[in-house]
């Protein structure tokens, strides 16, 4: 064998090794890349994590300890997060059962005097007092009203936060554990306008749900709603759970329920909310209630996707004075306001919608008293921007009773800066308003701007002009042939494209006023 050959065996053979060590060292590479990629994915599932240990423990202290706030659910799949909530937050919902004894007046029929003597008695006297002493007579008669909503307990010795409608003028109130105790409960506090109250049981250490921070909600995130739909029907003292997402912050029912209480500023979800859930809790997948269970919008009574709640941090502001059995006080300027549109912007020369146009100013208010006028735009109230009517009515809903606060608003295209004390919202709040819209009342109508919505209900092509939402009977616009859903187009001339325009036109009109319509001309008199 010469030396080539040697030297061309050597080689291959060193080649061969060179190649084995490289391939196994690849093998190494590879393996230790797949290793830590597997932990990192199961380090981010929870596969590894060292809380599934954990929580069953601190699951069993949480229990044990009532006071203590479930733990934040980060790292924990959807379904561990939900269960975890139930399992935690569901401890703190009772069911809230309300009795409320109603009574019908009774009334008496006389049957003594009868118009050209067509009395069905006759001459009979003694058959007329035989009706007048066994018929004639209804008695009072007393019925029960039976409600039932949830609750959530917020306090180990006893109490729980509800909606005041659930507990709204009750007789007797039972409240009954997830675990089937059944207590005597009374309220200590409820506030109408904010449907909020308070109701105490006698018991201690019971589980208490974690309040958190609605201000900081998104829409998109997903909560759980907790409480006792059908909790007669379901016979099981265990609440019901269902989860969704917020599908809008902010939203407003207005005066659609109830006159009274202010449901202005609402979380709505899609997770299903029923007839019994009022006054259960919506919570976060981290176990913190961000919103109190009140409404749901329904065309059948039952559940079809939109739900509200109360924020929390609304709570929060009236719970330690509604424990107390306080008296809740809210700020108040006197005003009527009403949104601005585009019309309405423009014809006062405003860059934009935002701010509230003033319509009415009620005698002796903070308002007449701080100088704001018919017509002036509010644009800021003590420092805060107001770009709507909800965001004015919640700013000084919330501000301190006697306070004085800087107003800007804009008059003739001027911005002025006026000092107003705010007021404390009267008692009788209804009773003004009922008298300030019956002002409003011209000749027999009540009108209303007409929205895009109005217009598709109503057929209507012009979107301009106001609608009337009513007619007093025997009234002079009822003489004269108008009826509900008639679209004011102007008045003697005066166009009427809005509300704005209506009010200004009929005021101080004494004479006869010829009334264009959608349906025609009418024209309504004095009424003198």
């Amino acid at each position: 064998m010469t030396w080539r050959r040697k030297y061309a065996r050597r080689s291959c053979q060193i080649k061969g090794v060179f190649t084995v060590k490289k391939k196994i060292l690849l093998s190494v590479v590879i393996l230790v890349i797949g290793i830590f990629l597997g932990f990192m994915i199961s380090l981010k599932s929870g596969v590894f994590s060292s809380s599934q240990g954990q929580n069953t423990a601190s699951k069993e202290n949480r229990i044990s300890n009532p006071v203590a706030a479930p733990g934040p659910s980060e790292g924990l799949r959807m379904q561990d997060a939900i269960i975890n909530v139930a399992n935690i937050t569901g401890k703190a919902v009772v069911s809230i059962s309300s009795e409320h004894t109603a009574k019908l007046k009774g009334r008496r029929i006389y049957y003594y005097s009868y118009p050209f003597g067509n009395s069905p008695f006759g001459d009979n006297d003694a058959l007329r007092r035989f009706f007048n002493d066994f018929l004639g007579e209804m008695p009072d008669r007393e019925y029960k009203q039976v409600g039932l909503g949830s609750g959530v307990i917020i306090d180990p010795a006893g109490y729980i936060l509800t909606n005041q409608h659930v507990v709204d003028e009750a007789d007797k109130i039972t409240v009954t554990l997830p675990d089937g105790r059944e207590f005597k409960g009374a309220v200590k506090g409820q506030d109408e306008r904010s449907d909020l109250a308070i109701v105490k049981i006698n018991a201690q250490n019971l589980p208490v749900a974690a309040l958190g921070d609605s201000d900081n909600l998104r829409i998109g995130e997903w909560v759980v709603a907790i409480g006792n739909p059908f909790g007669f029907a379901l016979q099981n003292p265990e609440p019901t759970v269902t989860a969704g997402v917020i599908g809008a912050l902010h939203r407003s029912l207005g005066r659609a329920i109830s006159r009274k209480r202010d449901y202005g500023d609402l979380i709505q979800t899609d997770a299903a909310i029923n007839p019994g859930n009022s006054g259960g809790p919506l919570v976060n997948l981290k176990g913190e209630v961000v919103g109190i269970n009140v409404a749901i919008f329904s065309t059948s009574g039952g559940y079809e996707g939109i739900g509200f709640a109360i924020p929390v941090n609304s709570a929060k502001r009236i719970m330690a004075r509604l424990i107390e059995g306080k008296k809740i006080i809210y700020g108040w300027l006197g005003i009527t306001v009403q949104d601005l549109n585009q019309d309405l912007a423009e014809y006062f020369g405003l860059p934009d919608k935002n701010g509230v146009l003033v319509a009415k100013v009620l005698e002796n208010s903070p308002a007449q008293k701080a100088g704001i006028k018919e017509r002036d735009i509010i644009k800021q109230f003590d420092a805060k921007p107001v770009n709507n009517t909800q965001e004015l009515l919640s700013i000084v809903g919330k501000t301190e009773v006697g306070k004085r606060v800087k107003i800007i608003i804009t008059r003739d295209k001027k911005e002025l800066t006026l000092e107003v004390q705010v007021g404390e919202r009267p008692k009788d709040l209804d009773r003004l308003a009922q008298e300030a819209e019956s002002t409003e009342r011209w000749r027999g109508l009540v009108v209303q701007d007409l929205t895009p919505e109005l217009a598709r209900n109503l057929d209507i092509a012009d979107k301009k002009g106001v609608v009337v939402v009513e007619v007093d009977p025997a009234s002079p616009a009822d003489d004269a042939g108008m009826a509900p859903g008639d679209v004011i187009l102007d008045i003697n001339k005066n166009q009427v494209n809005n509300l704005f325009d209506y009010n200004r036109v009929i005021k101080g009109l004494k004479d006869n006023a010829l009334v264009r319509t959608s349906r025609g001309y009418f024209l309504i008199k004095t009424g003198e």
